[in-house]
């Protein structure tokens, strides 16, 4: 069992992640397993799990009301995408524009990300039982994930373009297992 206090501290100490402002998160497979479909000529090609994983993000506004959620996109084995933490002020005006009034609350990232692990791991799980969709191994997430506090719009634009660009530059992506030089539990992801 790993030491807990020898863990990598991977957010940023002292910062407030309820507070308002852009985020951009990359959540990756437990083992780099590719389980959300392949890249076909620089384009993802989602299958149903892809899917569903597209499906649970695009419920956090729903399940959080004061999240926005932006730019994204599910890789064969990871995901990358940008969120929007509102303060009351952000949802007011945006239930001025047609959208209903929220009641305002607030939430960490951890838990706004904690959420949508625990969802799409339970609707993977009914994949695999109902659906034959392949088994993980242990965990379907792996544990942790990262995080970017946004900073100006720079910032947010590089990450946009990155995120636009990730399906095309998957033959060097870092999580591409036939990039990995590590052992990896999985089988290529690449058509």
């Amino acid at each position: 069992m790993l030491d807990e206090s020898k863990r990598k501290q991977l957010r940023f100490k002292g910062f407030d992640y309820s507070e308002s402002g852009a985020y951009y998160v990359t959540i990756c497979t437990h083992h780099g397993v590719c389980l959300f479909g392949s890249i076909v000529a620089g384009c993802m090609t989602l299958n149903d799990s892809g899917q569903m994983v597209e499906y649970w993000w695009k419920e956090l506004s729903n399940k959080f009301p004061m999240v926005k959620i932006d730019t994204f996109v599910v890789m064969p084995n990871h995901f990358h995408g940008v969120l929007w933490i509102m303060d009351e002020d952000d949802q007011q005006k945006q239930s001025m524009h047609g959208r209903p009034h929220r009641v305002a609350r607030t939430a960490r990232l951890g838990d706004i990300i904690g959420w949508f692990k625990t969802m799409t791991t339970n609707a993977y799980i009914h994949g695999v039982e109902e659906n034959q969709w392949s088994k993980f191994d242990g965990r379907f997430w792996h544990r942790n994930y990262y995080e970017h506090i946004i900073r100006n719009d720079d910032d947010y634009n590089r990450i946009v373009q990155y995120i636009e660009d990730n399906p095309k530059q998957w033959t060097t992506d870092k999580e591409n297992p036939l990039n990995v030089r590590a052992i990896r539990c999985g089988r290529p992801c690449i058509v």
